[in-house]
């Protein structure tokens, strides 16, 4: 058995338990104004992350659709923030 770091090792319990996704989630609903600005996140009821799949409700037709139209530079500006691959898709409802 090898020695780790405590950042080491909180990442592997993080990846071995499935904590991840949770914490993702989390951190997305946290930190959404921040990612996508306080307009958006102003009318934006809630998200939530399924297996990768970013899920947006929003009551706003218009923002409905800035999202679809904007959709992959979205998954680039979330995974990005994160550093990391978390979403692949995303579903506006």
């Amino acid at each position: 058995m090898g020695t780790y770091s405590i950042g080491e090792a909180l990442n592997l319990l993080m990846e071995r338990s499935n904590w991840k996704p949770v914490i993702f989630e989390l951190r997305l609903k946290e930190e959404w104004a921040i990612i996508v600005g306080d307009m958006i996140a102003k009318y934006t009821r809630n998200v939530l992350l399924v297996e990768k799949t970013l899920i947006i409700y929003t009551d706003v037709a218009a923002l409905k659709q800035e999202l679809l139209y904007s959709k992959e530079e979205l998954i680039k500006t979330i995974n990005n923030h994160f550093k990391e691959m978390i979403i692949n898709d995303i579903q506006i409802k």
